[in-house]
């Protein structure tokens, strides 16, 4: 008969070296089995990335977020509004990580102080949405619960949000070059309502990305977030996600202005990407959508919207639901 497999804790000290703690986090299954809370805040202030060497960064960030999940399993946040059960690091996004508050709420916290002006950001334009915008569209865009500064063992200072959780949304991202165009069409038209409510409530989203794009399958349901990257017309954004950085409109690199025209030149070109063999009048339209010049570029949204159902109709016949599947990875 096989014993048991030790469970014994592994100690922490303050002498530890950066291996030694990543060591120690790896072989752990539990918070307990490194010696709870207060082994927590010590491993934290060795492995955190803020003050990690930049060669071993990403090994910092993969380790600290583990010991982070372990850790909110048993931990809760206390804020000026709620006391909040934490949950697991359920996503890992551009800027901040995603985790479980509750049962329905995400708390979505910046990796690196240095991007709280962009977390603000983003608590500024959903606030905005909230009192500015149509409330018949505030669904496309989750809702703010509040937002707090908070502060890590290790003495950081970040800019958190509490938002509601979307239940049964799922992103863009793997369905690119894989879609038939009358499914992409509900997620188009949705898209630039989405847009159009955010526009004439005076916010740009700056970064229509298929991770920042989520649909509801079944519902045909759609949700623009990660608003970090939004800004009131003629202010430029802030910043960009190197990864997607084709995509982007010269107005964006080279630091100009942003519009509503921004937003459509870039919806336009996701929404070309998720199809497999794009028509040519839908190439053609889309290719109206991103001249390099914004002057040159639809303006509105909404009145795109209409000129995308002319086309659609003339295409495809009258508007019926299609059901739709996410297609297998």
């Amino acid at each position: 008969m096989t014993a048991p497999a030790d469970r014994t804790t592994t100690p922490v000290g303050e002498t530890m070296t950066f291996d030694e703690a990543v060591a120690a986090i790896d072989r752990a299954a539990s918070l307990a089995e490194l010696g709870g809370e207060g082994a927590y805040r010590k491993l934290l202030r060795i492995v955190h990335p803020d003050v990690a060497p930049a060669a071993v960064r990403a090994t910092a960030t993969r380790v600290a977020a583990k010991l982070t999940g372990m850790a909110g399993k048993t931990r809760t946040l206390t804020t000026r509004r709620a006391t909040y059960r934490l949950g697991d690091v359920i996503a890992r996004g551009d800027l901040a990580d995603l985790i479980e508050l509750d049962d329905d709420k995400l708390l979505k916290l910046p990796r690196r102080p240095a991007d709280n002006d962009l977390m603000r950001a983003e608590a500024a334009a959903l606030t905005r949405l909230d009192r500015d915008g149509d409330p018949r569209h505030r669904a496309y865009a989750p809702r703010l619960i509040e937002s707090f500064v908070q502060e890590d063992s290790a003495g950081a200072r970040r800019e958190a949000i509490v938002l509601e959780r979307l239940a049964g949304f799922v992103p863009l991202t793997g369905m690119l070059h894989r879609l038939d165009a009358r499914d992409v069409a509900w997620m188009w038209r949705r898209l630039l309502t989405a847009l159009g409510w955010a526009h004439r409530a005076g916010v740009v989203h700056g970064a229509v990305l298929p991770e920042h794009v989520l649909i509801q399958p079944e519902e045909h349901g759609v949700v623009l977030v990660d608003w970090c990257y939004s800004v009131a017309p003629g202010t430029p954004v802030p910043a960009v996600v190197s990864r997607h950085r084709a995509t982007y409109p010269p107005e964006v690199l080279a630091q100009r202005p942003a519009t509503a025209a921004t937003d459509i030149y870039q919806a336009s070109g996701l929404m070309l990407a998720l199809i497999e063999e794009p028509p040519g009048a839908i190439r053609r339209f889309v290719a109206g959508c991103r001249y390099r010049a914004p002057r040159m570029r639809p303006q509105d949204a909404w009145q795109l919207l209409a000129e995308f159902d002319e086309l659609l109709e003339k295409w495809y016949g009258p508007r019926k639901f299609r059901p739709f599947t996410v297609p297998a990875a």
